[in-house]
């Protein structure tokens, strides 16, 4: 067992006391309770963060990838529970290797209604990972933060109705989007953030937004 470097708890201090922006605030009433892992370990390059790439086939959020996550049920320890549940399923993770350093605040989905609140955790115990749920998951990523951070790896996607959000191309993946956006916030509150090019701007391809169209 390793102990939580000082890195990631200063990060998860930080963390839990994140500005939600306007646009991601959750109603008063409604919405769907879920959680997802962002899940940070000590790899063979580095720290790195757990990410799946959902399967095209799948029902939520098709194609995308994501932190390991889903649907808070009733037989959960609420949104903790539900992560920890949901990243066991998807990747055959073992939560008892994992430390739970706290939750982000609440955001809220609007095109999904869902209520979405990360949690951040430390792989204290690493085992091997891969995709458990076939029919949901193509393929599970340890994705080192030094490629996170690399200013050549990132870029703003823009959607079709005009609105521009932070997007990140690693180990064959196109990460954009609400797993983007939690990324992008984890970084800069980690201060880990690099100095990048905002004003690359790319168009969001429309392969990835038909998919999309589907969850």
């Amino acid at each position: 067992m390793t102990e939580v470097p000082h890195w990631l708890d200063q990060l998860a201090a930080n963390a839990v006391q994140t500005r939600v922006p306007p646009g991601l605030r959750p109603p008063v009433r409604g919405g769907r309770r879920a959680a997802v892992l962002a899940l940070f370990g000590d790899g063979p390059y580095g720290p790195d963060v757990l990410l799946i790439q959902r399967s095209t086939r799948g029902r939520r959020h098709p194609g995308q990838p994501a932190f390991p996550g889903g649907g808070v049920d009733p037989e959960d320890d609420g949104p903790i529970g539900a992560a920890l549940r949901e990243a066991e399923e998807e990747t055959g993770l073992d939560p008892r290797g994992v430390t739970v350093l706290g939750t982000m605040p609440e955001l809220y989905l609007s095109h999904s209604d869902n209520r979405v609140t990360p949690v951040l955790g430390w792989w204290h115990d690493p085992c091997a990972v891969h995709a458990a749920s076939p029919d949901e998951v193509d393929s599970v990523e340890r994705v080192p933060v030094t490629e996170l951070t690399d200013p050549a790896n990132r870029l703003m996607l823009r959607h079709r109705a005009g609105l521009a959000g932070p997007a990140f191309r690693v180990r064959g993946m196109l990460v954009w989007g609400f797993t983007a956006a939690v990324l992008d916030g984890l970084l800069r509150e980690g201060a880990m953030e690099l100095p990048w090019d905002r004003d690359r701007v790319e168009e969001i391809p429309p392969e990835v937004l038909q998919l999309a169209a589907r969850g």
